[in-house]
């Protein structure tokens, strides 16, 4: 196909923030329609897109034939009908995360994509970052050695304020878990690789916003084995008082093994922290300037945000992917992965032990 016809499903602040700008970066990609379930927010996406097409009926837009594509920015509750339905009718994925309301449905996913043959990619946004593809790239190197301590945090300050439909169970199926720690769950699996065991614990300490009843959770925190042998330690709050909220507040990622240390921070995209097991301490690194952009981005890496443009990188690579009819990465395994994780730290919580992670295949 000449132009790759591309829907946009959900079409509230992350849609018109993060994929459509994306899109704009991607030669012969059109958006041709989009959908929300509300129509204020329906109409305000045509506005902004220059769309003419739109509806609040998802499955009137998957059967368009302009449509080759969808991006899937809805609540997780119509993640996995969506994506199911879309992949049967042909159509390639890009489904926000976390992809499902539990690692059952991921897997059904990621197994009718498979069969169908179409591309699809969870938006795990973090992995595009520079410093955190550098960051990958120097560990697979081996330039930590061998692992031994996995270790992420992520602290942010959203008081009492409304969080919508992520507030309520059964339109998220978890709170801080599934909306901030899946990107570290990935970072651990990206970096040191699957987790053979974990004992969680989640508190819901703000059971009320917008005067509307909060039942998901706002801490987590996770400790982990990993299976090659490394300990994993995860964190993730809402209530951080002070830490201020997104690309500023703390979102810390580090590994420590046999030969030194690298750590990433999302306030220094741009840059890493490293350390020898000669040194006496940290030093800050700039990312090479061949990870400032992903492979193949046509994006100018001194242009822009840099907290803000490398996450038009994933959307590039979901279009390079179908035209070259490849796998994406990360693909629905790394979202059903992640998933099998959350519902092991659900199971922990609950039942007050550790519990072993059992990744699906396919």
């Amino acid at each position: 196909m000449s132009t790759l016809g591309v829907a946009i499903i959900g079409s509230g602040g992350i849609a018109l923030a993060n994929h459509l700008p994306g899109l704009a970066l991607c030669p012969n990609v059109k958006v041709v329609a989009v959908c929300d379930n509300d129509p204020g927010t329906l109409e305000r996406a045509k506005a902004v897109t220059g769309v003419s097409v739109g509806s609040t009926d998802w499955q009137e837009i998957i059967k368009r034939d302009d449509v080759h594509a969808v991006i899937i920015c809805t609540p997780n509750h119509v993640h996995g009908p969506i994506s199911i339905a879309a992949a049967k009718l042909g159509k390639h994925i890009l489904c926000e995360k976390p992809i499902s309301m539990s690692t059952a449905e991921a897997h059904e996913m990621w197994k009718t994509a498979e069969a169908q043959k179409v591309r699809h990619m969870t938006a795990f946004t973090y992995r595009f970052v520079p410093a955190m593809r550098y960051m990958a790239h120097l560990v697979k190197q081996g330039a930590v050695g061998t692992p031994y301590h996995f270790r992420v945090h992520r602290f942010q300050d959203w008081g009492v304020r409304p969080l919508g439909w992520r507030q309520q169970k059964q339109f998220a199926a978890t709170g801080e878990m599934g909306d901030m720690l899946s990107h570290r769950i990935d970072y651990g699996h990206l970096l040191v690789g699957p987790i053979a065991r974990l004992v969680a614990q989640t508190k819901l300490l703000v059971k009320e916003r917008g005067g509307k009843p909060a039942d998901v959770e706002d801490w987590v925190a996770v400790l982990a084995d990993f299976k090659q042998g490394a300990t994993g330690v995860m964190e993730s709050s809402k209530l951080a008082t002070g830490c201020g909220e997104g690309k500023d507040s703390p979102d810390r990622c580090e590994v420590n093994g046999s030969e030194g240390t690298v750590v990433y921070q999302l306030a220094n995209p741009n840059q890493i922290l490293r350390a020898s097991k000669d040194d006496k301490g940290l030093k800050a690194e700039q990312v090479p300037r061949e990870f400032l952009v992903f492979p193949g981005s046509p994006r100018d890496p001194t242009q822009g945000d840099p907290g803000v443009v490398f996450r038009y990188d994933q959307n590039i690579e979901f279009i390079r992917a179908i035209r070259e009819g490849r796998s994406c990465a990360p693909s629905f395994a790394e979202g059903c992965a992640a998933q099998a994780v959350m519902d092991a730290a659900l199971t922990s919580t609950a039942e007050r032990r550790w519990v072993d992670v059992v990744y699906p295949t396919v």
